[in-house]
């Protein structure tokens, strides 16, 4: 799976997420350039990102920072 994501960096907010099968490849490129050129045009800074995962699973373990807060992030197992 191909993963979108929109992400606001300044209050740690995931703006958007959207999940594309692998054989959407040009379909996600094009959409995130556009994404870009949107943003880039409404002097918005977002952090843009393509990911690519197994699972939605997966990619919460891997890239954490886009859906936990960061006290979840360092909350430590008991």
């Amino acid at each position: 799976m191909i993963y979108l994501i929109e992400y606001e960096r300044k209050t740690a907010t995931l703006v958007q997420f959207k999940e594309f099968d692998a054989n959407q490849r040009d379909e996600v490129w094009k959409e995130c350039l556009d994404l870009e050129i949107e943003l880039n045009a409404k002097g918005i800074q977002h952090e843009v990102v393509l990911l690519e995962a197994e699972s939605k699973e997966a990619l919460y373990k891997t890239h954490q920072r886009y859906f936990a807060t960061v006290e979840e992030i360092l909350k430590i197992p008991a």
